[in-house]
């Protein structure tokens, strides 16, 4: 499986509504996209303006269409001015569990 690793900082006067935007991307992946594994938001406990996605998927591949989906594209441009840092993303292959215990998240 392919891990993807993004801290994502918003500015706080759009962090609601980035948030809202940011379900609907997670939302739109994991009923929409059959290989698309997990898709989680975790809000950081320090800053409530930091959030942590963790993504799981098939394989590269996978995530790169991805990158073209309706509900991803809908989400670059509706967030691109609401982030306070460029996105810090990190992929990686997964070593545990083994593939093939990966369920698909409802």
């Amino acid at each position: 499986m392919f891990a993807v690793i993004v801290k994502v900082t918003i500015k706080p006067e759009h962090k609601n509504e980035f948030i809202e935007a940011m379900f609907d991307d997670a939302r739109g992946s994991v009923q929409n996209e059959p290989n698309c594994f997990l898709f989680n938001i975790v809000q950081d406990q320090e800053d409530p303006n930091l959030l942590h996605l963790y993504e799981v998927y098939k394989d590269a591949a996978t995530f790169e269409e991805h990158t073209k989906t309706p509900h991803f594209v809908r989400w670059v441009e509706t967030t691109k001015n609401w982030l306070a840092k460029p996105l810090d993303i990190s992929t990686g292959t997964h070593l545990f569990p083994s593939d093939d215990c990966w369920k698909k998240q409802s």
